[in-house]
C-alpha cells in the first residue's frame, strides 16, 4: 500500500510540473493585453496596439513619428516589436484605405486633419504602403482620402505605420 500510494503521489507531482511548464509556455507565446478603449470597429489595449474587429488587423497605435523614406520605412514596420509581437510589416494600400473614416476627423501633430479613429495616431497625413511601382510607391492620404503614388526616396509628410494579423 505505501509503495502503491508513492507511486501515485510521484505521478501527480510529475502531472502537476508539466501542467505549471506548459502553461508557462503558452503564456510566454501570447501577449496578455488589457483594453483600454473603444470607437465603434477599434478596441485600443494598453501594449500600444489597436484591433480592427472587421478586419482582425492589429495596427501598431501611433505612426513613426517622423519624415521616413520608403526602405526605412518598410525596415521600420518589419523590425517593430510593439506590444511585445514580431511579425508586423508594411500595410497595403487597401489596408490603409480601410481606415479611412471621413465622419471621424482630428488634428495631426503637422497641422492637417486626418480621417480616422483616435485610437490610431497619425503624426502626418500619409503612411507608406507596401505596393511599389518602379521607383515609386503608393502611399495614403488621411486627410483627402486618396491613393497616391509618391518617389520612394520622398519622406515629406510620410510615416510608417505597423500592421500585423490580430491572431485573435
Amino acid at each position: 500500500m505505501k509503495k502503491t500510494f508513492l507511486s501515485k503521489l510521484g505521478r501527480m507531482v510529475a502531472v502537476m510540473v508539466v501542467t505549471i511548464l506548459i502553461g508557462t509556455l503558452i503564456k510566454a507565446n501570447y501577449v496578455i493585453a488589457a483594453e483600454i478603449a473603444r470607437d465603434g470597429r477599434f478596441i485600443a489595449y494598453d501594449n500600444g496596439t489597436v484591433l480592427d474587429t472587421k478586419t482582425k488587423l492589429l495596427w501598431a497605435a501611433k505612426d513613426n513619428g517622423s519624415n521616413i523614406n520608403w526602405a526605412n520605412a518598410e525596415a521600420y514596420c518589419e523590425n517593430y516589436r510593439g506590444g511585445g509581437y514580431t511579425e508586423w510589416r508594411m500595410p497595403t494600400l487597401d489596408e490603409l484605405e480601410s481606415l479611412y473614416d471621413d465622419a471621424k476627423t482630428y488634428k495631426s501633430d503637422c497641422g492637417f486633419n486626418v480621417h480616422l479613429t483616435e485610437l490610431i495616431r497619425l503624426t502626418c497625413i500619409s503612411p507608406w504602403a507596401s505596393g511599389t511601382s518602379g521607383s515609386a510607391a503608393a502611399r495614403f492620404r488621411y486627410y483627402d482620402g486618396t491613393r497616391y503614388w509618391y518617389p520612394q526616396w520622398s519622406d515629406d509628410f510620410i510615416r510608417a505605420l505597423p500592421v500585423r494579423r490580430s491572431g485573435k
